[in-house]
C-alpha cells in the first residue's frame, strides 16, 4: 500500500517560500523514508546553527574516527612531504642551485639521490633571476633533457598585492600541480615598521600556507640566516620564530666554509622525519650530489593487514564491498569491527600507495558498510 502523503520543508537556503517535496515512501521503504526525512531535518538544523554569529566548527572524536581523509603522498620519499617548507641557507650558498634541482626532479619524475619522486608540475617564482640566467643556469646543470612541467616566474605581486590571485590562476589552469617554490620570501612582503615581528612573520608564512594547503600543493620558501651563530641550526632563521612557528618545517643548507663545496642539508618538520644530509657540489655542472646521511630513512613497518586485504581480497577481483564485520570474518582477524574501520581510516594512504586498493566506509542499518577497489592506474 502506498502512502501518498508527501512531507515538504522549506529551503532555508533560498529566499522565497518554494517547498522541496521528498520522494513518495512505499511499504517496502518506510525505513529509508523515515531515515532520510531525519537526515534531512539535521541538515537543516546544522544550516541554521551555521548561520549563527557564535557558530563555532568542531568536529567530534566519533566523527573524526569515521572520516577518511584525502590522500596525501609525498613529493619525495622521506624528503620532501606535502606542506609548507621555509629553505634557508646564507647568501650564495647555493640555495637557487638546490631549488632548480628539486624543481627539475619532480618536474620530470626522476630520483633525487635515491629517493623516489613523484612527478608533477613545479612552479617556479625565480624573483632574484631573469631568463637569460635561468636558461644558462638550466643547460649546466641538466644539458639539453628539457621538460615541459617546470614553468618560472621572474616577477610577481606581493602577497597583499595580487600573488595569492597569480598562483590561483596559474593552479585553474594547470591542475598537476603539486611544488610553488617563491625564491626569495623578501620578495613577497611589504616592507614595514613590523617587517620582522613575530605577528607579521607569522601571518607572512601563514596565508602562504594556507593557499598550498587549500590546493594540496607542496610549497618551498626561500629564506636567509642570520650571521650570528646559533646552538639549534633552526634558530639561525633570519627574523622571529613566527617564520618557522607557521610553516610545517624547514630545510636549512650551510656550509663550515664559503669556497667549499661540501655541505649539509639538516631537516626538521611536522611530518618529516629530522633528518641531516652531507651532499658534495659538483663544480662542473654545480647540482648538489648525495655523500651520506646521518640519519637512515625511515621505513613504515609491516602492515599485516593492509598485506591480507591485497592477498585475501584482490586476489581475483577487483573489487570488495560488505560490513565491518564480514570484513574481518573474511579476512579472518580477530579485531572488533570498530577498529578494523579506524585502522583502514589511518592507513588508507598507505594502502593506496601500496597496494593501488582505495578504502571508504560509510554507516548503514546493518553496520559499517566497507568498500575496497583496484585503482592500478593511480599508484606512484
Amino acid at each position: 500500500m502506498e502512502n501518498k502523503k508527501e512531507m515538504t520543508t522549506p529551503n532555508v537556503s533560498a529566499a522565497t517560500d518554494t517547498e522541496q517535496p521528498f520522494p513518495k515512501c512505499t511499504e517496502h521503504s518506510i525505513a529509508d523514508c523515515d531515515e532520510n526525512i531525519k537526515s534531512f531535518e539535521e541538515m537543516q538544523r546544522e544550516m541554521l546553527r551555521q548561520l549563527s554569529p557564535s557558530y563555532l566548527k568542531t568536529v567530534s572524536m566519533a566523527a573524526l574516527y569515521d572520516t577518511v581523509f584525502d590522500i596525501q603522498t609525498p613529493l619525495i620519499d622521506g624528503l620532501l612531504q606535502r606542506g609548507t617548507y621555509l629553505f634557508v641557507g646564507s647568501p650564495k650558498v647555493g640555495k637557487s642551485f638546490m631549488m632548480a634541482q628539486l624543481a627539475y626532479h619532480i618536474s620530470t619524475g626522476t630520483p633525487l639521490w635515491d629517493y623516489k619522486v613523484r612527478k608533477a608540475t613545479v612552479l617556479y617564482f625565480a624573483l632574484e633571476d631573469d631568463y637569460p640566467r635561468l636558461q644558462k643556469r638550466l643547460f649546466q646543470m641538466f644539458g639539453a633533457e628539457e621538460t615541459g612541467n617546470l614553468y618560472f616566474a621572474t616577477e610577481c605581486k606581493t602577497v597583499n598585492g595580487g600573488l595569492e590571485e597569480q598562483i590561483r590562476e596559474f593552479m585553474q589552469e594547470h591542475s598537476d600541480t603539486g611544488l610553488i617554490i617563491i625564491d626569495t620570501l623578501k620578495r613577497v612582503r611589504e616592507a614595514g615598521g613590523a617587517d620582522y615581528s613575530y605577528a607579521s612573520d607569522y601571518d607572512i608564512v601563514a596565508r602562504l600556507k594556507a593557499l598550498a594547503d587549500s590546493y594540496k600543493v607542496t610549497m618551498l620558501i626561500v629564506h636567509h640566516t642570520r650571521k650570528q651563530k646559533a646552538e639549534d641550526i633552526f634558530d639561525m632563521i633570519s627574523g622571529t620564530n613566527g617564520l618557522m612557528g607557521a610553516a610545517d618545517g624547514a630545510f636549512v643548507l650551510s656550509k663550515e666554509k664559503r669556497t667549499s663545496n661540501n655541505a649539509t642539508l639538516d631537516v626538521a618538520g611536522r611530518d618529516q622525519q629530522d633528518m641531516k644530509i652531507h651532499l658534495v657540489r659538483d663544480s662542473k655542472r654545480l647540482v648538489w650530489n648525495f655523500e651520506k646521511s646521518e640519519t637512515e630513512l625511515w621505513k613504515e613497518p609491516p602492515e599485516p593487514l593492509l598485506e591480507k586485504i591485497a592477498a585475501i581480497l584482490f586476489s581475483e577481483s577487483n573489487r570488495w564491498e560488505g560490513t565491518a564485520s564480514e570484513l574481518c570474518e573474511r579476512l579472518g582477524v580477530d579485531i572488533k569491527p570498530n577498529v578494523l574501520s579506524l585502522r583502514l581510516s589511518i592507513n588508507a594512504s598507505r594502502l593506496f600507495r601500496d597496494y593501488g586498493i582505495r578504502y571508504q566506509n560509510s554507516r548503514t542499518h546493518d553496520g559499517r558498510k566497507v568498500s575496497l577497489w583496484k585503482e592500478t592506474d593511480g599508484v606512484a
